[in-house]
């Protein structure tokens, strides 16, 4: 069975039930005390061995409530960069009116994480798995188990969300120095993006600079608005695929573009980015950092 969307209610046909380590001891002993008291015909000690076996059925019953019609739904994660651990957040709510205690969760291989579940209410859990290459990270299986009360049962289930996380390219270590601006193309930057004399307003596009906002305008309570100026700017911030040393592979390619967008937009630049599939025209501000991050985490040749 593939991934699951939306919410998942773990119903009773997906939940098991085996008893621990500590049930397997527990349910010995009580064995061996009813074969004592057999052998010396000891009233007290059937007494006692049948609430020891009545104990663990209540166990065994209070064990599977605890996860039955528990409903999984999937958060969003952020994306994150290769080698970083991604987050996944997952949306556990308890319907009806029991609290639902120590409900574990885990993936596999990374350690489990507990939460209470309270009465129609919903509780939030990072999952966190390794990101270990550039792209789309799935959450994958996940296994969610409880051995409340006693830990003499362990009840679990098994779910995959359908969820995925964008894992950007991890940035090249080290200094490196961002391209040189150079002119841009016929049109260049002779519209409305120049620095020497003002041209009017515009209306404000996502991404602008704050610097040129009209804010005396907007303090007077109209909308918001861009300032333009008319000119030649000095060059355009590319950076490019093909200003990479031959030599690079493709991995070593991206990773060095990353260094360059992440150092950019940390600087506050106009950039733009040239790939071999795509040309992403130069902007600035987090939408645009992001979406050229994006591009490169999804680049095939």
């Amino acid at each position: 069975m593939g991934p699951e969307v939306g919410p998942v209610t773990l119903t009773q046909r997906r939940i098991y039930l085996l008893p621990t380590r500590a049930g397997l001891l527990f349910g010995a002993t009580a064995l061996v005390m009813l074969l004592g008291c057999i052998n010396y015909n000891l009233g007290l000690g059937y007494v006692l061995t049948f609430l020891m076996c009545g104990l663990a059925v209540v166990s065994m019953l209070h064990a599977f409530r605890n996860l039955v019609r528990l409903q999984l739904k999937p958060g969003r994660p952020e994306p994150v960069f290769a080698g970083d651990l991604a987050l996944f957040p997952v949306l556990l709510t308890g319907p009806g009116t029991m609290v639902r205690r120590s409900i574990g969760i885990v993936a596999a291989g990374q350690p489990p994480a507990f939460v209470d579940v309270g009465p129609s209410q919903t509780t939030a859990v990072q999952i966190g798995v390794l990101a270990q290459r550039r792209g789309r990270l799935r959450l994958g299986r996940l296994r969610v188990f409880t051995t409340f009360p006693l830990g003499l049962f362990r009840a679990w289930s098994n779910v995959e969300l359908d969820v995925q996380c964008l894992v950007y390219p991890h940035p090249e270590r080290g200094g490196v120095a961002l391209p040189v601006p150079r002119a841009g193309d016929a049109d260049g930057l002779e519209s409305g993006q120049g620095q020497d004399d003002f041209a009017g307003l515009r209306e404000y596009q996502h991404g602008d600079s704050l610097r040129h906002v009209a804010w005396k305008a907007v303090a007077r309570g109209q909308p918001v608005m861009t300032k333009q100026f008319a000119g030649r700017a000095a060059g355009e911030l590319w950076l490019d695929w093909d200003d990479m040393p031959s030599a690079f592979h493709l991995e070593a390619r991206l990773s060095r573009l990353t260094r360059w967008v992440v150092d950019a937009a940390g600087a506050g630049h106009a950039y733009g980015l040239r790939l071999p599939t795509a040309v992403i025209a130069p902007g600035s501000g987090p939408a645009h950092e992001q979406r050229c991050l994006a591009a490169l985490a999804l680049f095939e040749p």
